[in-house]
């Protein structure tokens, strides 16, 4: 067939697609959530960015109470032959009020910041493809089961968004296959899209340095196969490729960087209730001054859920690795350091997201044996912990001490109901909470010995 003939196809079977949604009927919904968090800490064991730092400067207590209201809504269409479409926007804001240490910098109303806007298509050629093309959510991306690659396109603005502008394409060539190719971009500067004060324009969303110019773009692409060794074994195997702009610290200029991730995870079912998953990621590539990069991490975990009625309890026992380098503090965190791509978010810890010395939620150089144990219990009631040591992969020098042991770390939380709506009636009102708190033990791999803690209350209303 030839591009012509290709061509006008494509613009026919796009012709019929968007006239069959344009006669189908349109159903439009729109809502509004508010969050309201406080969060207290402590002896945050390292600074973002900031390497060896003064004892008196590192950790002092903070307290702050973040406001963040969103607004929302979406248009969605069904048709026969040409699947479901949904147009969805959302807008964001967050002030906060800091009484320890005291400061005015995000106060009402702040700004207002275009959150999402997407277009998303499931189930056209009856079936074969879906698409989503915008501004979206990182978080929550393919089921949760790309975590250690995708969860936020924003770090530097903590928990307000977590989008990247991307394009996302599923073909689903079998009933238990399918093939997701991206691309995605993020600003640094979040001067875009924007409407309020100036406090927050201008900071670096991306970059690893709270201290560095707002120029570190990332950008990248990729594919993920997933289909299944026989029924028992689904499995994934992936290629990403990040790159990052070169930004500069003061005088001091970082160079650009590309790294190339492959990875294969497997997800055996023993039965209903016991599964072994295991992934090995590599990272391979070069930065702007042709040195080599090259890197790796692994993760395995036993876990197990009752599949009982009821009361459900559930525990597992994880392991997971990032690579490190001893050349961190002068080679920007190490050629053989782990880049953590897109899943700068909180992950284990909310501590290590303010606390990592490689930069805002900067996961790398660990070891990390996980134990959890909890029970979901009632209609959204869980209750869980977790406990475990931290090492470190490489003796970096980066926490000051001499040894490799980080710390032992201990985390519960409790997520609850406030109040349900009733859907059989047409309620939407719905309020819902969590209390969280962390207690890190720092090794000798820092040159302190203090604890440090971290604790939250959340209230989140739904309308």
């Amino acid at each position: 067939m030839t591009l012509k003939a290709t061509s006008r196809t494509l613009v026919i079977a796009g012709s019929m697609a968007l006239a069959s949604v344009a006669s189908a009927e349109v159903d439009f919904d729109a809502g509004a959530d508010l969050r309201i968090r406080e969060e207290l800490f402590r002896n945050v064991p390292g600074l973002p960015g900031g390497g060896l730092l003064l004892r008196d400067a590192r950790g002092p207590f903070t307290n702050h109470i973040r406001f963040r209201p969103r607004v929302w809504g979406e248009m969605k269409a069904a048709t026969e032959h040409w699947g479901a479409w949904r147009i969805y926007t959302r807008f964001t804001d967050e002030f906060r009020w800091c009484p320890e240490p005291y400061k005015n910098t995000h106060v009402f109303p702040d700004e207002v910041i275009l959150d999402n806007l997407f277009l998303e298509g499931k189930g056209l050629f009856d079936g074969f493809l879906d698409f989503k093309i915008g501004r979206q959510d990182l978080w929550g991306i393919y089921d949760h089961k790309m975590d250690h690659v995708f969860q936020d396109g924003t770090p530097g603005d903590g928990s307000r968004t977590a989008y990247a502008d991307m394009v996302g394409v599923t073909f689903h060539p079998t009933e238990e296959s399918k093939l997701d190719l991206l691309a995605l971009y993020n600003f640094d500067d979040c001067g875009d899209i924007r409407w309020g004060t100036d406090a927050s324009k201008h900071t670096s969303l991306t970059g690893i340095d709270p201290a560095a110019d707002p120029e570190m773009d990332d950008w990248g692409f990729g594919a993920i196969w997933d289909s299944n060794f026989g029924p028992a074994i689904p499995y994934r195997v992936f290629w990403i490729e990040k790159n990052t702009a070169a930004y500069h610290v003061g005088d001091v200029k970082h160079p650009r960087t590309r790294r190339d991730t492959f990875g294969i995870a497997l997800e055996p079912r023993l039965n209903e209730e016991w599964t072994v998953p295991l992934e090995v990621m590599a990272q391979v590539g070069e930065n702007g001054e042709g040195d080599l990069l090259a890197a790796w991490s692994g993760y395995a975990s036993v876990e197990w859920k009752s599949s009982r009625t009821g009361w459900r309890p559930f525990a597992s026992a994880t392991l997971r690795y990032m690579s490190g380098d001893d050349n961190a503090a002068e080679e920007d965190g190490g050629h053989r350091a782990w880049d953590p791509l897109w899943s700068r978010a909180v992950c284990e810890c909310e501590l290590f997201l303010y606390g990592s010395h490689y930069g805002v939620g900067w996961w790398s150089n660990m070891y990390y044996e996980k134990n959890t144990v909890g029970v979901e219990f009632g209609p959204h009631h869980k209750i869980e912990t977790w406990i475990g040591p931290i090492f470190a992969a490489a003796q970096d020098g980066m926490g000051g001490g001499d040894g490799m042991f980080k710390g032992f770390l201990s985390v519960i939380r409790y997520d609850f109901p406030l109040m349900l709506a009733d859907r059989t009636k047409g309620e939407r009102f719905e309020m819902f909470g969590h209390l969280y708190a962390e207690l890190f033990n720092p090794g000798d791999y820092y040159e302190t010995e203090k604890p440090a803690f971290f604790f939250r209350w959340q209230i989140e209303f739904r309308f």
